[in-house]
């Protein structure tokens, strides 16, 4: 996976997360920009009112900051490190592993490419 805009124009919804419940009905929906290597793009859905990130992606690891607005008014942050995958019928996965700023837990999340 070298394709360096790889991820330009993609978008993905959560499937899965060891942070909460996912809301199958209104699932966290990511939308991806890319530029030689170089990513950033929004997030909203779930519990989110309005999130951000900016990171870099290599072959196939993407590592980005994060920062989001929650439903309940608070601010959540973070770091992450994600594996791109290619599913059966061609679509990509992203499997992350991310931590909130303070807090040493490691979580998993897993997020499937929306057909366009």
């Amino acid at each position: 996976m070298n394709d360096t805009d790889l991820l330009n124009g993609r978008r993905f919804v959560m499937i899965s997360s060891t942070a909460s419940a996912v809301d199958a009905d209104a699932p966290t929906e990511f939308a991806y920009e890319e530029s030689g290597g170089v990513i950033w793009g929004h997030y909203t859905g779930d519990t989110v009112i309005h999130g951000r990130f900016v990171g870099t992606r290599d072959a196939d690891r993407i590592e980005l900051s994060y920062v989001h607005l929650l439903k309940t008014g608070e601010r959540a942050s973070g770091r992450s490190t994600s594996r791109i995958e290619t599913a059966e019928d061609g679509r990509l996965r992203l499997v992350e592993e991310f931590q909130f700023e303070g807090d040493d837990a490691t979580h998993i999340s897993v997020c499937a490419e929306v057909p366009s």
